[in-house]
């Protein structure tokens, strides 16, 4: 099995190494003055799971992809802001028998993928891991977990992905087949939202939102609203995840943060719109109130005015 790898950043780096670690046949698709420093310096990643140099990994620019052949899968991992660009790059990779497995946060990337290239190409996806990209451009994995889940988005137990689960064994990290792909998807929508809404509004780490005045009962409202939302998109969270997540988003003295948190806090860009203005549209297209939400929304669209306004200055 071929597989696309879409950059070699923090994300798709890490798996894509993982992969080529574990000698599948993996092809990055980079910038040119990434590839450059692949090609110098090779792709480094250090981890608690074992740190990993790839001496020479392969790659290819976009303005090269339709020479490289055709792919199997693509696994596509950048940001939401990067998304129009993206399509664009992969086109020339997508073959009649691709498929395209997105792991970015939300779902509105999957309508604009099933526009471009047919909902018959695209898997549903989700990841968790904690990774960063180091000056050097090495990837830094600070955490001892690191999941992959992937699925047909109508449930199925197709022969595809069943190739997909043979070739992703003996990575180093946790993949896992899913029939309910869509539902994760929307379970951790629900949890990343009021974790980066609680977070990036208030400026801290949910054990200090905790302790503030009326700090836990705001996350507690933001999540009932997220929840709501799913539910009246007929994907409401399993309870037991549901539990399990207010418990986390309430933790005294947790220090987790959401990494549009980071984002913001280093001046660079964020999802605001893929993780909470599409999740708003999609409330009110049930004509619920949502004044945490708005809140939230409203102080991330700030920030991003905030931001242009001073990066032109």
């Amino acid at each position: 099995m071929r597989v696309l790898v879409v950059g070699a950043g923090a994300t798709g780096g890490y798996y894509g190494a993982r992969l080529a670690e574990a000698g599948r046949d993996v092809t990055f698709l980079v910038r040119p003055a990434r590839a450059k420093k692949l090609a110098a310096n090779g792709l480094v990643v250090t981890s608690k799971l074992g740190d990993l140099h790839l001496g020479a990994p392969r790659t290819v620019t976009a303005d090269a992809l339709a020479e490289a052949g055709g792919f199997d899968l693509v696994l596509l991992s950048c940001k939401a802001y990067d998304l129009d660009s993206a399509l664009d790059d992969i086109a020339p990779a997508v073959g009649e028998g691709t498929a395209i497995l997105p792991v970015l946060n939300g779902l509105a990337h999957l309508d604009a993928l099933d526009a471009r290239f047919g909902a018959h190409r695209v898997l549903g996806g989700s990841c968790a891991i904690a990774a960063t990209l180091g000056p050097d451009g090495e990837i830094r994995h600070m955490s001892d977990f690191c999941t992959l889940t992937y699925g047909e988005r109508d449930g199925t137990r197709s022969e595809r992905c069943a190739a997909i689960e043979a070739m992703m064994q003996g990575a180093t990290f946790q993949p896992r087949l899913s029939d309910r792909i869509v539902l994760e998807m929307w379970e951790k929508w629900v949890f990343l939202a009021t974790l980066a809404g609680a977070t990036t509004l208030m400026r801290g780490a949910i054990g200090d939102v905790v302790a503030a005045e009326g700090g836990r009962d705001f996350i507690a409202g933001l999540h009932d609203e997220c929840l709501a939302i799913a539910d009246a998109n007929g994907f409401a969270p399993r309870e037991k995840v549901a539990t399990q997540a207010r418990v986390m988003l309430t933790a005294d003295g947790s220090p987790l943060t959401a990494s549009m948190l980071r984002d913001i806090e280093g001046g660079g860009r964020i999802e605001a719109d893929h993780v909470v203005g599409d999740l708003i549209a999609r409330g009110r297209a049930t004509e619920r109130k949502l004044p945490h939400l708005e809140r939230v929304f409203t102080g991330l669209k700030t920030y991003e005015h905030r931001r242009a306004r001073e990066t032109v200055a």
